[in-house]
């Protein structure tokens, strides 16, 4: 009995390791490891490429189950299939290092070496200047405006891919919450050598990490947190390089800039979401907005607002104005008060600029004044050769002023292709073509988008749909009143709706809006923001309560 007990373990033993043997497979290197290298436009005239750093690498091998490419840029790459395209980014004629593993079972490798040498020639100049001013500059999370941190999807839906669609941060969220409050101290100072672009880090040892990467950091709270970490403590090299993003395929202008901020070193911006790559799209000198795709999920892409001036609670601002210097409370049945307003009339250039489908009247039946209210009302009729009428006032040589806040009550028109706006103007436009005179919309809707409210500013590099915008949901915007302000001052231009701010910019003397700007209201039809006009669309009015202005 007990030899048989012995043959039987032996006989199970056996078994179980030609089990064992069986499962794994032979263990075998991959062999004939091929490496073809191809750059992109390589000719006999441009030995190079044609410029843009791009390289084709189709690698092959008996015996292999996936390839890794290792650069001597500091990047790696995963390629289960052998093909990977890749780009270089470092401007002029460069030879990169090149290593690829090919994997077979059990983890046995081959590896193989080589050099290419490829030409970058893509370069923007301008976002060097921005980002590091006459040399160096430091950038701040801009923690005053809403969506400062905010994710959105990253997909080929073009009318959703290029913002943060699924979250916003409200101004100091971050600090609402002890496990966060590390994100605000963040600096992250660039630099620059000639053409050569650096950036640091400086976030005093801590750094607020996505949950899905808290294990980097040592954490395990299942949730954003802020854990000992210290980034690289030297500057870190950042490659500047064409954009190719879902926000660059929708090829919408203004949506994106197209540059990348490529960082070295494992580089990031602050919030780490297992990201080294940030698209650019929009810098100023004073703001910038940057969009990451999450490392291990690609559906999710993160936009982050920086400012070079360091936001303080409460906007940074102050300066609320409480001097009443000029209103109207439309209290005089008839034309609109003309010691206080005139009229654009006509179609203007091109449909004002914006393709808009309406002409703009002084008639009674567009623009009056009644019971309190001033109506404007836009409608379908054939007249001096458009096919909806209007009407556009505005108080240019009658009032001007610089700085102070303004109040208006409102309620705004229904219907797709509606396009209402109260906005000011710079008013040296005439010699300083826009958007160099600069332009501030304290409230723009859009019937095709009811009630969602929407703010901008215009300025040279930011105009049309590069505008800074923000927007907030108001439900009911067209059916009640409600008050429309903006507090602008030396240092931000804050908005808010019903009293609630939903839109900080920073403000300062590089930019046009420390000049006398004027009130203009109107309501446009259809045009680049307008989007179509409802086919039953007949006539639908603005109604304003009273206008107030403070400094």
């Amino acid at each position: 009995m007990k030899q048989f007990f012995i043959l039987t373990a032996l006989a199970l033993l056996c078994f179980t390791c030609e089990q064992e043997e069986y499962a794994f497979g032979d263990i075998a290197a991959p062999q004939n490891l091929v490496l073809e290298v191809a750059v992109t436009g390589q000719t006999g005239d441009a030995p190079f490429g044609d410029g843009s750093g791009e390289v084709v690498f189709t690698t092959t091998a008996d015996n292999a189950i996936t390839y890794r490419y290792v650069f001597s840029d500091g990047s790696e790459e995963i390629a289960p299939s052998g093909q990977l395209t890749k780009r270089f980014n470092q401007v002029g004629v460069n030879t990169y290092g090149v290593t690829v593993v090919a994997s077979g079972t059990a983890g046995v490798s081959t590896t193989t070496t080589t050099e290419v040498t490829v030409e970058s020639t893509f370069s923007d100049p301008e976002v060097l200047g921005f980002l590091t001013g006459n040399g160096s500059k430091t950038w701040y999370w801009a923690a005053d405006e809403p969506g400062h941190l905010g994710v959105g999807q990253n997909d080929d839906d073009a009318e959703l891919n290029f913002y943060a669609n699924y979250y916003q941060a409200a101004p100091f969220e971050k600090d609402a919450a002890d496990e966060s409050l590390c994100l605000y101290q963040d600096e992250l100072v660039f630099s620059r050598e000639g053409d050569a672009l650096f950036y640091q880090l400086n976030n005093f040892g801590q750094t607020y990490f996505n949950g899905s990467y808290e294990s980097v950091g040592g954490g395990s709270a299942g949730f954003d947190f802020c854990y000992d970490f210290t980034p690289a403590n030297a500057p870190q090299r950042v490659q500047l390089s064409s954009a190719e993003s879902f926000v660059v395929d929708n090829g919408v202008p203004g949506q994106t800039r197209g540059t990348n901020l490529i960082f070295s070193d494992e580089g990031f911006m602050g919030y780490y979401i297992g990201a080294t790559t940030y698209e650019l799209m929009s810098v100023t000198e004073n703001r910038m907005v940057v969009r990451a795709v999450q490392g291990n999920n690609l559906g999710l892409a993160w936009y982050h607002i920086f400012s070079s001036t360091r936001p303080t609670q409460g906007g940074g601002d102050d300066t609320d104005y409480d001097n009443l210097v000029w209103s109207d409370e439309f209290d005089t049945d008839g034309a609109p008060n003309p010691a206080n307003w005139a009229y654009d009339l006509g179609t203007g250039n091109n449909g004002w600029g914006n393709g808009e489908s309406q002409t703009y009247t002084d008639r009674a039946e567009n623009i009056a004044v009644a019971d309190g209210l001033l109506t404007i009302t836009a409608r379908r009729e054939n007249f001096s050769g458009a096919n909806f009428t209007s009407s556009r006032i505005k108080t240019e040589n009658k009032f001007e002023f610089t700085f102070g806040r303004v109040d208006i009550r409102a309620k705004l028109p229904t219907g797709g292709g509606t396009w209402p706006a109260l906005w000011m103007l710079g008013e040296d436009y005439a010699t300083n073509t826009w958007p160099g005179c600069g332009e501030i919309d304290i409230m723009e809707h859009v019937g095709n988008q009811q009630d969602r409210l929407f703010s901008s500013l215009h300025f040279p590099g930011n105009s049309g749909g590069n505008a800074a915008t923000r927007s907030t949901e108001v439900p009911g915007i067209s059916t009640e009143f409600h008050i429309f302000s903006a507090i602008w001052s030396p240092e931000t231009i804050r908005f808010f709706v019903d009293g609630e701010l939903y839109h900080t910019f920073t403000n300062n003397s590089n930019l046009p809006f420390d000049s006398d700007f004027f009130l203009i209201f109107n309501v446009a039809m259809g045009g680049n923001f307008g989007g179509d006009i409802a086919n039953d669309f007949q006539e639908s009015s603005m109604q304003l309560d009273w206008v107030r202005v403070y400094q």
